[in-house]
């Protein structure tokens, strides 16, 4: 039977965001609704967050908590419940939610707070008498809060742990443990202990009853040494318990024909697109593009391939392609794609940052979308290529393998290619996707007919939202 959910994250839109995991947090509880579950979204309350949310109602508070006083104020945003964990010692300072620029020393006490709130109230529920039935944490920053829910010795209420991404694992110093209010015992390589030191993912990955990630591609590779970075061995012994769930997106706000960022356009009126990929090409300051053009919206990293598309522009823009990038990152590849630009006036354009309303913008006016990332859990990016007709080039990895269709010789026979794939992930075979797409997009028919399969794609929470309300109830019977 449906019932109350807490989720614990350190983000979500649209208060803040600074990748996937955001639009996840930011689009269950709405999508879970319509499946009878009542979600509420724990938050720290950065700057301007308690404002945003309108959380005025103190719902919990604690003297001491890490160091000084805290409160949990609860607000809204449209229809989802937010509440905010109000820590001004801990969360009142410029820069973004870990770091102004580089990580802020005192992350492990941040969101070990975050994890302890998330279990108190999951134990005791607020002063408004709303307790959940499942905890549901997401990434290392709400790790400790399953086990700090296991350590209660309490059974009731089930707990949850997604992997948006293993890379980042929320280490911290062993000496830590009292500080943490985690229990000695516990510092064992059955929950704890990672090399020597804490590991805030682990800890959620040990003591969840149940895990999920957010491909089912992505959780068969998390078993492997190569994309599991040492933790591949617990996720294989949790195997039972681990659910690939594919993420969706948000496709009232991803709508070519509505965004109010773009000239409207559909599958049906196609040719519609056209007046975007000329504002696109202006914006960029690119001309004499005959072949497709190519956007990237990324973090730029090597994580995310941008060394590959490094290595491989000349030849595509050689052969007719055009290339808009949106990002930033390490300063290297940020370098190297500045010197790409140097190399290739009017046919390579760059923009550093991040924007949100640009990348609508680049969807819609661009034909193809490059993300050749070396392991990609999920991927959004290419969702949106889908829904906006901006055909997705892609590594055959995680999520970008769950959600697109190559145009290999059979599927393009039988009619269902959405995009290209390429494996390996290194820059001769993206090179020679690159040479692939070129040659698509010559065929203005069977480009157009590629495009519409894509936009056809069902890409909303639908399908995702139901499998979790399945979890729950299979938690909670």
């Amino acid at each position: 039977m449906p019932g109350r959910v807490l989720s614990v994250a350190s983000e979500c839109v649209p208060l803040v965001k600074t990748g996937g995991l955001a639009d996840v947090a930011g689009a269950l509880p709405g999508a879970l609704r319509g499946h009878g579950w009542d979600m509420r979204t724990l938050l720290p309350a950065y700057p301007d967050l308690i404002d945003k949310a309108k959380a005025s109602a103190e719902i919990w508070s604690d003297p001491d908590l890490f160091g000084g006083p805290a409160r949990v104020l609860m607000g809204q945003v449209g229809d989802a419940a937010i509440l905010l964990l109000d820590a001004p010692h801990l969360y009142d300072r410029k820069g973004g939610p870990y770091g102004n620029p580089t990580d802020f020393p005192d992350n492990p006490q941040r969101f070990a707070a975050l994890s302890w709130v998330a279990a108190r109230i999951a134990v005791q529920g607020g002063s408004d008498g709303w307790v959940p039935d499942i905890l549901h944490g997401h990434d290392w920053q709400a790790g400790f809060a399953p086990a700090y829910l296991r350590f209660t010795g309490q059974s009731r209420v089930k707990s949850v742990m997604t992997i948006h991404n293993i890379a980042f694992k929320g280490g911290a110093s062993a000496a830590m443990l009292g500080e943490l209010r985690l229990p000695y015992e516990a510092f064992n390589t059955d929950t704890l202990e990672f090399w020597g030191h804490l590991s805030s993912l682990k800890a959620g990955l040990a003591t969840a009853d149940a895990i999920t990630t957010v491909s089912p591609t992505y959780a068969a590779e998390l078993m492997r040494a190569d994309f599991g970075m040492g933790l591949e061995g617990l996720i294989a012994h949790r195997a039972g318990d681990l659910h690939g769930i594919l993420n969706g997106i948000d496709d009232a706000v991803w709508n070519p024909r509505t965004d109010p960022e773009v000239k409207p356009y559909s599958k049906a009126n196609l040719a519609k697109k056209k007046p975007n990929r000329d504002a696109l090409l202006a914006e960029f300051g690119l001309a004499d593009v005959t072949g497709p053009l190519a956007i990237v919206v990324s973090r730029l990293t090597d994580q995310k391939g941008i060394d590959l598309i490094a290595a491989t522009a000349a030849g595509f823009v050689a052969d007719g392609g055009g290339l808009a990038i949106l990002g930033a990152g390490e300063a290297h590849l940020e370098e190297a794609l500045m010197d790409l630009v140097k190399a290739h006036p009017g046919k390579i354009g760059l923009r550093i940052g991040y924007d949100e309303a640009l990348a609508h913008r680049m969807f819609a006016g661009g034909d193809a979308v490059l993300v050749p990332s070396r392991f990609e859990p999920c991927g959004l990016t290419q969702l949106y290529g889908l829904r906006y007709g901006c055909v997705p080039v892609v590594a055959l990895t995680g999520g970008l393998a769950d959600t697109v269709i190559d145009a290999n010789p059979m599927a393009m026979q039988a009619g269902v290619a959405t995009g290209l794939q390429f494996h390996p992930v290194d820059a001769l075979a993206l090179s020679q996707a690159l040479r692939w797409l070129i040659d698509l997009h010559a065929d203005a028919k069977g480009w157009t007919a590629m495009q519409k399969r894509g936009m056809s794609q069902a890409l909303g929470w639908d399908t995702s939202a139901a499998t979790y309300a399945e979890l729950y109830e299979s938690l909670t019977a």
